[in-house]
């Protein structure tokens, strides 16, 4: 089993936020320089991220996530106002 390289969202050395500043396509050898910010769900942790995709996968039943997690209904709603607070303090920083 192959790991996956992990994305860099915060400088090692600062903690501060990183930008993309290359995006390159394997096919034609194209490279577009510039400095871009990182879209809102990748500034977000792993767990983050992955809770908001079985969210998107259960159709948005936090009932359903709560069974498939073997978590409470409530713990699942609190973890998802979480990270709502957490986009909502992303997107005020914008």
């Amino acid at each position: 089993m192959s790991i996956k390289p992990k994305l860099p969202i915060h400088c090692p050395s600062c903690e501060s936020q990183l930008k993309v500043t290359q995006l390159s396509c394997e096919n034609c050898q194209t490279v577009v320089n510039g400095n871009f910010p990182l879209p809102l769900l990748l500034q977000l942790s792993k767990e983050e991220q992955e809770f908001i995709l079985a969210f998107f996968l259960s159709s948005g039943s936090l009932k359903q996530m709560a069974q498939q997690m073997n978590i409470s209904y409530p713990t699942v709603r609190n973890k998802l106002d979480d990270i709502i607070t957490h986009i909502q303090q992303h997107q005020k920083e914008e």
